[in-house]
């Protein structure tokens, strides 16, 4: 028992310190581990499962709208980092530079990609030349490194990994297009794989990615009230084309700049699941995501039969479930609050009295019901409540995010709001960036994203009291 009382403790309550609870969960269901390098993490077996079901989801659906994967190399000369100015200003705080190659100074420093940008603008260069090679939608799976000066696993570390697609395109229409179809896959997967509802919408010219020509966003709410960008797709118009000479032949035999996107989601999105689902008994994963969907969970497996009936259930289901079977000799106590703790959906109690009488405990991670169900209905049954968890994961997200999306009509409410009830808060703007600098020094509030569905909540922006151009998301954020 004491052990088990160990276990329990070693996680912070999320009343008492919402960052403490986020570092110790991370940490006690072996997410990740602290690397020798400041910022870096080691993504343990845990918490890469949970990334590689994400890039095969993502992979696929990627690839159902034509996109092929490439790989870019990981160092970019100086001169080509610096042919966009707005871009390499925007990305210079954070670029980690090689000027040394063995022994000797290099000619030219080499920086470790912080984003491809400017690699794919220079293949794009050399094999764009008539309106028969577009489109090239091409997307890579990669890390990153950008040199964060405050860092927090998933949420913000200094080497990271994601995909960035980069797309190329004959028309601003058809980049468009590809900007915000892309948008749309991310917010589709984030609600109905990882059950996090997003707030789609567009970023304000302050908030937009260096050099592009519009940013489009999903913005998720943590439990704690804070706002997480959890996936971006640009639209960068011909701006790189012009600073790349990236031009192709149309069907007049006229010289055209190609339009370009790109879009990105990262392994921040592990923050958001954590953030979003747990509780203090570690991680709630969703079922469509979690590495390990079922656990069975022997009890007093040193009897006759309990081992050899838990290994008999576990390859009637894994053809269906992605299942494990808990065979280690700790005792049945300590075995569920570690497979809490790592958040696996479900456990299925075994023991022999349940042998006996020809049924399972089925017990819910998120909720802790129990259900008694008979071998014979198992299958169909454990899929029901998969399924009932995954939606009611998603209901129980949405109710939290609506609960605390406030309204503010002028300065004073909004700061008070910002102040005392943590969450978004839905406000509208003049569209002056000397309104959102304002609001950003008093409140420490930033523009979360313009959303796609306007509201007019009032006809003045929240800030200045000048006539409201757009209603904007605004929140704390990560």
């Amino acid at each position: 028992m004491a052990n088990e009382k160990k276990l329990v403790e070693a996680i912070t309550s999320m009343e008492e310190d919402f960052a403490q609870w986020y570092t110790d969960v991370v940490k006690k269901a072996e997410l990740i581990d602290y690397a020798s390098v400041r910022g870096c993490m080691i993504l343990r077996p845990n918490g890469y499962a949970i990334w590689e079901n994400i890039q095969k989801v993502l992979d696929a659906k990627f690839k159902e709208t034509g996109v092929e994967n490439v790989y870019m190399p990981l160092l970019i000369p100086e001169s080509l980092l610096q042919r966009e100015k707005d871009h390499v200003e925007g990305f210079a705080p954070e670029v980690a530079w090689v000027t040394q190659g063995g022994l000797e100074p290099l000619t030219e420093k080499l920086c470790i990609r912080p984003t491809s940008e400017t690699l794919f603008c220079d293949f794009y260069s050399n094999i764009i030349q008539s309106h028969r090679d577009l489109p090239k939608v091409y997307n890579q799976w990669c890390s990153v490194v950008r040199w964060e000066k405050t860092t927090r696993p998933f949420l913000r570390t200094m080497e990271f990994l994601w995909q960035e697609g980069h797309t190329a395109h004959a028309t601003a229409i058809e980049a468009e297009e590809r900007t915000v179809q892309m948008l749309n896959i991310y917010a589709d997967f984030c609600e109905n794989y990882l059950a996090i509802p997003m707030v789609k919408g567009r970023k304000t010219d302050k908030e937009k990615f260096a050099g592009a020509h519009a940013t489009y966003t999903i913005e998720a709410l943590m439990h704690d009230g804070k706002a997480l960008q959890s996936g971006t797709s640009h639209n960068f118009g011909d701006g790189f084309a012009k600073a790349f000479n990236i031009q192709y032949t149309d069907k007049e035999n006229k010289l055209q700049y190609v339009h370009q996107t790109s879009w990105g989601l990262t392994t921040r999105i592990i923050g958001a699941i954590i953030m979003v689902h747990g509780d203090n008994s570690g991680l709630v994963l969703p079922p469509m995501i979690a590495p390990t969907q079922v656990m069975v969970v022997p009890i007093a497996q040193h009897k006759e039969g309990v081992l050899d009936k838990a290994y008999e259930l576990k390859k009637t289901l894994e053809s269906n479930f992605r299942v494990k079977v808990d065979d280690s000799d700790k005792s049945p106590g300590w075995k569920f609050s570690e497979q809490e703790m790592r958040g696996i959906p479900v456990r299925i109690e075994l023991g022999p009295k349940d042998i006996e009488a020809n049924q399972a405990v089925i017990v819910r991670r998120d909720t802790r019901e129990k259900i008694i169900v008979s071998f014979d209905e198992l299958e169909v049954k454990l899929d029901e409540i998969l399924k009932t968890m995954q939606k009611e994961m998603l209901e129980r997200a949405r109710t939290h995010r609506d609960a605390h999306t406030y309204v503010a009509t002028n300065f004073e409410e909004f700061k008070d709001t910002i102040q005392n009830k943590p969450g978004f808060v839905k406000a509208m703007w003049c569209g002056d960036v000397a309104c959102e600098d304002k609001i950003k020094e008093e409140t420490s509030a930033t523009s979360r994203c313009m959303p796609f569905e306007q509201e007019e909540v009032a006809k003045t922006c929240v800030c200045c009291g000048k006539p409201a151009k757009s209603m904007v998301y605004w929140g704390k954020a990560y």
